[in-house]
């Protein structure tokens, strides 16, 4: 008996973004990455074909997952971003040949650009002959095969979003005004979005007699905030750049899609669609924000480009960038590196040093915060919210359990997503009990208060994710209850539910710090001891220590790159350490090289 369409299982949906199609594309050093040869998207269009995928109508996929006819077996949505020329003259009559349905998103503004204004494009400034005409659009509507989306109607530029005045996309960042030295507040900021999104509506809907149905994101950076107004208006569907393909039925705003870039023959996309991202390992630097920071500018900058140079020339996959400050070492936050509404701001310098470090350095921020220890700047309320009985050095962790502390933690969170760059959290590793916390019978309620620490956790990085949507999540883990079960109710962390909960559990191999006198043996004990909890070592990252903080000396580089073999050869996939002293550049940059180099990890090899 066959089952109605909405209840029979959907294949993930392929959805693949071109921008350029041009003859005369260089197969290698183009200066457009994002252009494609006429040659190769032919090829790509064949070899779907061939090989059993079905190009899908963004119609269909709406249809589908509102309980409608099931999409074909392997669906894959072709999309093109921003509306440039080369989609009438040079796709579009190959779409045609293959009867291949594709959603073309343009920037109305573009389709509309006056007479001597250009648009940056990359290679060259691009004028108004670059792009499609509204004629042209009508045309490829009419054909049935394209729809139109919108791409904004001016929001694909960066404006700027610090003090220091670098540039991030305008549909996500709250707009600084150096001559008043403030920030669009969040009213501003809404009403400057939907202000472009309802003129791009309306163009739309004047020149092709069709509202949109689907944004696609300028730089595919959005929001859960940006796509409700984007709801609002009728644009239900909306897409990003993380991974390729999303499960169906779906919630249709963000919907995945591989960026085709580099001029990729058929072998090379081939390789991206088969290539199991699974197993690519991490390799991360976690970063001192407070060695970048200097009272003096000047200096800021200096540590900042040295800080930058290094993560280039080491080439890691992510950065674990501290976003609170603690100039007394004592691990709870002093005061943050962003605008907030609970702490002093130390300096707004989080949201510069994360774009810089993506820009320029080519890495994966992941965002460093507490989840319990603030110095809040009221004593009375910072003794009010402390954790009872906490010990004198322990004053400072707040009571997860009060709801205003809940509530401040979670703001801060938000406050650092609504202002800053980051595509992921890593939780200090603040959040653990003492045996005096628990009052009961310590192995059951250890294990209630682990999952609502989790759940804690959790609320926090739904606060973050309003702002930025689809962050990873990283959470600190003493080796004690890995190495040591019983300690598990001391500490209130496990490894397993820890891997359960978040993407990664940094797992702290330092054996200096745990008083070892054998830190190879112990590092082994440690591995096996993590794979009774993850047999396959898929999420747990172990992150070594480069100073013995007894001594305050730093571990000799050879001995660091012998611990890096020596877990790599026990099939540890994911690795780290802490600190990186980028000033002293301790480990020095070439061993770091060698020891945590992403580039020369086999998996990210073909």
């Amino acid at each position: 008996m066959l089952l109605p369409a909405a209840a029979r299982a959907a294949e993930p949906l392929l959805v693949l973004s071109y921008h350029d199609v041009r003859d005369d594309v260089a197969r290698k050093g183009d200066g457009d990455a994002y252009a494609v040869s006429t040659q190769n998207f032919a090829a790509h269009l064949d070899w779907l074909s061939g090989h059993g995928y079905h190009p899908v109508s963004l119609a269909q996929v709406i249809a589908a997952n509102n309980g409608g006819a099931a999409l074909p077996s392997k669906p894959v949505l072709i999309t093109f971003d921003d509306g440039l020329r080369s989609l009438y003259t040079r796709a579009f009559p190959l779409l045609r040949a293959y009867n291949y349905p594709a959603l073309a998103a343009v920037v109305t503004h573009w389709v509309e650009l006056p007479a001597g204004e250009t648009v940056d494009y990359g290679p060259r400034p691009f004028t108004g002959d670059d792009f499609v005409t509204w004629a042209q659009l009508r045309e490829m509507q009419d054909s049935g095969l394209i729809e139109v989306a919108s791409h904004s109607d001016d929001l694909h530029h960066g404006i700027v979003s610090n003090p220091q005045g670098n540039s991030t996309p305008a549909a996500v960042t709250r707009r600084y005004d150096p001559a008043s030295a403030r920030y669009e507040s969040e009213a501003e900021y809404l009403a400057r979005v939907r202000a472009d999104l309802e003129r791009s509506k309306q163009r739309l809907q004047r020149e092709l007699g069709r509202a949109p149905r689907a944004v696609v994101w300028p730089y595919a950076a959005y929001s859960s905030v940006t796509n409700d107004i984007a709801e609002q208006l009728g644009m239900s569907v909306s897409f990003d750049l993380e991974g390729r393909s999303t499960p169906m039925p779906s919630d249709l705003h963000g919907l995945a899609r591989l960026l085709v870039m580099n001029n990729p023959n058929v072998g090379d996309l081939a390789y991206q669609l088969r290539h199991d991202d699974e197993r690519t390992g991490v390799r991360a630097l976690q970063v001192d924000l407070d060695s970048v920071y200097d009272a003096d500018p000047a200096q800021t900058e200096r540590n900042l480009d040295a800080l930058i140079e290094r993560v280039k020339q080491i080439a890691p996959s992510h950065v674990f960038l501290q976003a609170f400050a603690d100039p007394d070492g004592n691990g709870s936050a002093d005061a943050l590196y962003f605008p907030n509404h609970a702490l002093p701001m130390r300096a707004d310098l989080f949201n510069r040093v994360a774009w810089q470090l993506k820009s320029r350095a080519g890495v994966v921020v992941y965002a460093w915060l507490p989840v319990l220890g603030y110095e809040l700047p009221d004593p009375a309320r910072r003794a009010a919210l402390a954790i009872p009985g906490a010990r004198a050095d322990e004053v400072y962790r707040l009571d997860y359990t009060k709801p205003e502390v809940r509530r401040l933690v979670a703001g801060i969170y938000a406050d650092l997503a609504a202002g800053s760059y980051l595509e992921g959290l890593l939780f200090h590793d603040d959040a653990y009990l003492r045996d005096t916390e628990l009052k009961g019978s310590a192995a059951v309620e250890s294990q209630a208060r682990t999952q609502e620490l989790i759940d804690f956790t959790l609320e926090l990085k739904r606060a973050a994710e309003r702002w930025r949507p689809k962050l990873k999540t990283v959470r600190n883990l003493y080796a004690r209850p890995v190495l040591e079960p019983q300690s598990e109710a001391w500490f209130a962390q496990r490894l397993d539910t820890f891997n359960r909960a978040y993407d990664y559990t940094a797992l702290m191999a330092m054996p200096w710090m745990e008083g070892s006198r054998q830190p190879e043996r112990w590092l082994d004990r440690l591995v096996a001891a993590a794979r009774a909890h993850d047999p396959q070592l898929t999420q747990t990252l172990f992150e070594l220590q480069t100073v013995d903080w007894r001594s305050r000396r730093p571990i000799p580089a050879e001995r660091l790159k012998a611990q890096v073999r020596r877990l790599l050869a026990q099939g540890v996939r994911h690795l780290g350490w802490y600190p990186d002293d980028f000033v002293a550049d301790l480990p020095s940059t070439a061993d770091a090289r060698e020891a945590l180099s992403a580039r020369s990890f086999p998996y990210l090899e073909k």
